[in-house]
């Protein structure tokens, strides 16, 4: 595929990590790798024409195979950009040139690295940016064992010369006024030939003037110094943009995933799963003089709206039934679609009585509301809900509830053989967890309420039952707990 590095930006960079197949990803890769060698051999070009002001630092004899070895491997990378195209289909085949683009690649920076000046900047940014760059877009398993074989060159490069092995270096070890025969760069950081540089020289007559400083300033270093740079910088300012790009891809896709995982996808309410998350923490949340009222809410007889007009009316339907609930109730209350027909509403810090008030007016409102297909054919539907509240003397009863049982437990617990006892001494002893509600108490709460439902269908549909009456009419209260 054709590829246009200057206008790969964020929608481009998307498609790329999410919907582009292997191939076009390393075809990807290997254009940013044609990128920096193209910088490198830019490189070349100008110290072979101004050879004649840097052939003192540099040696231009190693620069000329050095250049026609820049030269080979852009030609190679180039032509593997278009090379991954016919193989999209064939996973081996492209496993294959995946591991001989990284390959080459990885062998011909450690080179760079060498040839150059060890730099920490230049082999920094090459072994950390360039591996997680790589990961993005193509087998990270090969990518890995590359990053680990720079490790090992770069260890190699650094304690191979105090073991008195010469390495190809196109520095040349000489300032411009001091000669510094005894020292190496690859031996000592940078900073540490600077400073014996200065104290060979600079220092002499143990001050400092802005002569010496100009001169350090036209000297070797500083000309390695601005090479190291322009090697790194480019590079590093790309590999920073493009994992910007990234964060800002998974920030879309984390809010794109909790918006499809939270929402329902037809009537844009809460989803099941985080209707009853946020009931939960209502539960957590509510004060102890509070009560929270639940309604369960079915449409009546929506099978013969499916088949009578077709799935696509049921769904507006849907659609328009929950628009009138979002209209009908205030933003504290949490409606979300428990399944199929059936709605689930919970109010919190609200009484029974001013729940049922609330209830009779989504009924009537539902039952008002005409749905208009087309000219011909329009229809209303009705609903059916049941309500539970859980007052907050119920709430109190159910904690002691609880709390009365993890006492047994506990006790229980205690009563266990001694080689289990003395454990439990040494490792300090279960503490009882403070007094809550049991972890199911959202699904006892719609238990409830959709008794209450069921009754309200039984009834002849199209109203509101109270499973609290109902409780009350059966004097149940502590068998619907167990307790």
């Amino acid at each position: 595929m054709a590829l246009s590095i200057s206008h790969l930006g964020y929608n481009k960079l998307s498609q790329a990590i999410f919907e582009w197949q292997a191939a076009d990803r390393t075809s990807l890769l290997a254009s940013f790798m044609v990128m920096e060698v193209s910088l490198h051999w830019l490189w070349c070009l100008f110290v072979w024409w101004r050879r004649d002001v840097y052939d003192t630092y540099v040696d231009i004899g190693l620069l000329y195979p050095l250049w026609f070895g820049v030269t080979l491997v852009a030609l190679f990378l180039l032509w593997m950009t278009t090379h991954f195209s016919p193989i999209k289909k064939n996973n081996r085949n492209l496993y294959k040139w995946q591991g001989i683009l990284i390959t080459v690649y990885s062998i011909y920076i450690a080179i760079v690295i060498l040839v150059l000046g060890h730099s920490s900047l230049v082999a920094g940014v090459s072994l950390v940016g360039g591996a997680m760059l790589g990961m993005m877009l193509i087998r990270r398993r090969y990518v890995w064992r590359a990053f680990l074989g720079h490790v090992a060159i770069i260890l190699a490069v650094t304690f191979i010369p105090y073991f008195g092995v010469t390495l190809p270096n196109l520095r040349q070890m000489t300032l411009t006024v001091v000669p510094l025969d005894t020292y190496s760069y690859i031996n000592y950081s940078e900073m540490t030939m600077i400073e014996n540089a200065i104290s060979a020289s600079i220092f002499k007559n143990g001050t400092l003037h802005w002569d010496s400083v100009n001169q350090l300033r036209r000297s070797s270093a500083f000309f390695w110094r601005s090479t190291h740079i322009y090697m790194a910088l480019p590079k590093a300012i790309f590999i920073i943009y493009m994992f910007r790009i990234l964060l800002l891809i998974l920030d879309d896709s984390k809010k794109e995933i909790l918006q499809h995982a939270n929402q329902d996808e037809l009537t844009q309410l809460k989803s099941r799963r985080y209707g009853l998350t946020q009931m939960k923490q209502v539960l957590k949340s509510v004060e102890d003089h509070q009560d929270i009222s639940i309604i369960l809410l079915d449409l009546d007889w929506f099978k013969d709206v499916n088949d009578s007009y077709g799935h696509e009316v049921g769904d507006r339907v849907l659609v328009e039934v929950a628009q009138t609930l979002l209209q009908s109730l205030t933003d504290e209350t949490i409606v979300s679609r428990y399944g199929g027909e059936e709605f689930l509403i919970v109010l919190p810090d609200t009484t029974h009585d001013t729940a049922m008030i609330i209830a009779e007016q989504l009924r009537r409102v539902i039952a008002k509301h005409v749905i208009t297909v087309d000219d011909s054919i329009i229809f209303s539907v009705t609903a059916s809900l049941g309500l539970y509240t859980l007052t907050h003397d119920e709430r109190t009863c159910i904690k002691q509830a609880c709390e009365t049982l993890n006492k047994k437990e506990a006790a229980q617990s205690l009563a266990k053989p001694q080689r289990i006892r003395s454990y439990s001494s040494k490792h300090g002893s279960r503490q009882t967890p403070i007094a809550q509600l049991p972890h199911d108490i959202c699904q006892r709460l719609i238990c409830m309420a959709d008794k209450a439902l069921y009754e309200a269908k039984d009834c002849g549909r199209d109203q509101v039952v109270s499973a609290n009456e109902m409780l009350a009419e059966n004097n149940n209260i502590a068998a619907l707990y167990g307790t």
